[in-house]
Order: structure tokens, then sequence, then C-alpha cells
């Protein structure tokens, strides 16, 4: 258990790090000059960040902890009877910690730049005037819920001892950077409570204020998702 849960730790730490990180420091850049050029990585590199971060994190602790490295993901395996309820917490505990570590090592160096603000957001998820396209609330609960919930449906189906193995990091990395090509425009997208509170917490007032739903949605699509797939797909035995 002990392994299970520094994994998740540097897991979690790493997709805050790398895909949060590639969002604060590297979404927007601008050359310096009369006529300054846009060398940032926009919106498609962002999402690329975040499914790499799941990609290599699942070849490097896949095989000690699943490499789950989101509260909704080890919910939803554990709504699907994949992962031992006895773990759940322990995961969780991990998973947000890794989280917070990973939000306070980007804070720390991109507060390095003069100017530095977390005013800009800091990628912190919001909805309705935080959000990045003015999205209502009712938008942003919809999009997390809908995109978890298939975000676990790729992981269920990828990780069924049926599909072509050795596969699974390539179809789970590839649909985390879909979805944030969804949904970043919504709510800068979250589908992991984990690396919705790392930000949040160094953003402050609007962003705690608002967490709730980033913790909510995720939950109620990955436990739908838990429940659907086993239902019509059917048991690896049957």
């Amino acid at each position: 258990m002990k392994n299970k849960f520094i994994a998740e730790f540097f897991g979690t730490f790493w997709l805050v790090f790398g895909g949060c990180g590639s969002a604060v420091l590297a979404a927007l850049f601008l050359t310096d000059g009369a006529s300054p050029t846009q060398l940032g990585i926009g919106f498609v590199g962002v999402a690329l960040a975040f499914g790499l971060t799941v990609l290599t994190m699942a070849y490097a602790i896949g095989h000690i902890s699943g490499c789950h490295l989101n509260p909704a993901v080890t919910v939803g395996l554990v709504v699907g009877g994949r992962h031992p309820k006895s773990e759940l917490l322990p995961y969780i505990v991990a998973q947000v910690l890794g989280g917070l570590a990973g939000a306070a090592v980007l804070y720390l160096i991109a507060s390095g730049k003069e100017g530095f603000s977390t005013e800009g957001g800091f990628a912190a998820n919001g909805y309705g005037v935080h959000s990045p396209g003015g999205y209502s609330m009712l938008s942003a609960l919809v999009a997390e819920v809908v995109l978890t919930f298939f975000f676990l449906l790729i992981i269920l189906g990828a990780t069924d001892p049926r599909a072509p193995k050795g596969f699974a990091p390539l179809a789970i990395g590839l649909g985390l950077t879909l979805i944030h090509l969804i949904g970043i425009p919504v709510t800068n997208l979250s589908v992991n409570p984990a690396r919705s509170t790392g930000p949040a917490v160094f953003v402050g007032g609007w962003a705690v204020q608002q967490l709730w739903l980033f913790w909510v949605a995720p939950f109620v699509g990955a436990a739908l998702a838990g429940v659907v797939y086993p239902v019509f797909v059917g048991k690896p035995d049957e």
C-alpha cells in the first residue's frame, strides 16, 4: 500500500505540474519587439500536455498502483468492481496531496517572473465569469459529468482483459487529450478533483468557492460509467 500511495502521489504531481504547468507557463508566450509573435502552445498544446502526463505515468507506475492519478477514476473503478473499496480513501488522499505539491512547485516557478499574479487563473477551473468561454454553471456541470463519464468508459474498456494488450496507456492518454480539446473552453477542463484542488488553493477566493462542482461532477460521471460499463458490456467471463 505504501508503494501505491507514493506512486499515486508522484503520478498526480506530474499530471498537475505538467498539465497545469503547460497552461500557466507555455499556453501564451509572446516574443519581444514591436510586432510580438505568438509562440505559445495554445489549447491544443495544453490538451496534449495533459494527455502526455497520463500516458507517460501509465507506463511508469501503472504496474504499481494502476496509475489512477484522479479521485474520480478511483471511484469509477471501485463502482465498476475493478478496484478494492478499502483503497479508495488512501488513493484519494495521495492524489490530492500530489496535486497540491504539483501546484506548489508550479507556483514557485511561475512567481519568479516579474508581474506574475494568480488573478490570471493559474489554470484553475471555473464557470460563469471564470469560464474561459463564459459558460454557465449548468454548462460546466453537464460538460464535466459527460466528459468524465466517457473518460471512465475509455479507461474501463482499454483495461478490460478482453482488450488488446499494451495499448491502454495510449487510449487513455489520447482520450484525456480529446476531452481537454472539448472542455478547456468551458471550464479549463477538470474531470479530476485533485487536479482542480491544487491550483484552486493557490488562487483562493472564487476558485475555492467554485471547487465543489469539480468534485461533484467528476464523481457523478465516473460512478455512472462504473455502473454502465459492466451492465452493457458484460463481465470478461460472460
